[in-house]
């Protein structure tokens, strides 16, 4: 018996639509799984979630360990329990973390056939599943942890990058529904060249700026000329939120994956503090529940506990 702990992340981190992405610390899955004597996987329990598949074909789970048998040409059965503490549909990647819990639980209880990175082609076959698509910008980092990059997915090719170590991630989460697959079909299919150079121009500055832990270039460069302008639409209060923020001394703010949460960069305490302090009285207004916390970056990504 094995029982891990998976982060929840932050994908897209503004500029970086799919391709970029950070794990958070403190806050994420549990998930144990029993070795079993046949060839059945099985979800005994899921815990702190309602209407999650509990199927071997449509739980994300169990599709990402079908994968990971699959690839290794292993048979093996699996009981799983799974608790929930990111919501479905919060854009903190819930079914990600589900996916890379098991992948890495039963890669341990099999001796370890793949390497920690090796795990993320499996995870993203339970994304398959939750999304109908295969993307990795929320496995990848809740598996390796701290900030990483899709650069490219045939054949797959994800990087972790060096980031500030007092980086905090403030954590904004409405308590609103918003479908992945709403928050997809809004996203504009064709864009102008002017607006794809500002775009990679905003990806490249993050990614320096992360590298070099320079903060004022991180805050220069989390801005989103594509993708924020539509999907900020779904979410209540959205402007008002990220102007009080940035006045409170925020590096920058954007979306969490497809929201509704949303997250504010910053390196200092106070600042953090202004922003929990300040957003609550926006959403009592239109009696919208908030949930918020601070979180470090999470350096290991999934792990035994």
């Amino acid at each position: 018996m094995i029982k891990v702990f998976a982060p929840a992340t932050v994908a897209n981190v503004g500029c970086g639509y799919d391709v970029l992405g950070f794990a958070l610390e403190g806050y994420g899955d549990t998930m144990e799984v029993n070795l079993r004597n046949d060839e059945v996987l099985k979800i005994i329990s899921i815990d702190g979630a309602v209407g999650i598949p509990l199927a071997a074909d449509e739980n994300v789970a169990t599709v990402a360990i079908k994968s990971l048998l699959k690839t290794a040409d292993l048979t093996a059965g699996f009981d799983i329990k799974i608790s929930k503490n990111i919501a479905a549909g919060s854009g903190l990647g819930s079914s990600a973390s589900s996916s890379a819990a098991a992948v890495y639980a039963v890669n341990e209880l099999l001796g370890r056939p793949f390497e920690k990175h090796e795990l993320i082609a499996f995870a993203m076959e339970g994304e398959r599943v939750a999304s109908g698509a295969a993307h990795a910008d929320n496995v990848a980092p809740s598996l390796l942890g701290g900030f990483t990059i899709v650069r490219d997915y045939h054949p797959l090719d994800v990087i972790n990058i060096p980031y500030p170590e007092d980086l905090l991630a403030v954590i904004l989460y409405p308590q609103v529904t918003i479908k992945t697959s709403d928050a997809k079909r809004i996203v504009k299919q064709q864009i102008k060249l002017s607006e794809a150079i500002s775009q990679w121009g905003n990806v490249a500055g993050l990614v320096a700026g992360l590298i070099m832990k320079d903060h004022a270039l991180i805050g220069r460069s989390l801005k989103d000329e594509i993708i924020e302008p539509v999907r900020s639409m779904l979410i209540p209060k959205y402007d008002e939120v990220k102007r009080h923020c940035m006045d409170a001394g925020a590096l920058g703010f954007n979306i969490s994956g497809s929201g509704p949460s949303m997250f504010a960069l910053t390196n200092d305490k106070s600042v953090a503090n202004r922003i929990l302090t300040g957003v609550p009285a926006l959403y009592e207004q239109e009696g919208i529940e908030l949930f918020k916390f601070v979180s470090a970056i999470n350096s290991l990504g999934t792990i035994s506990i």
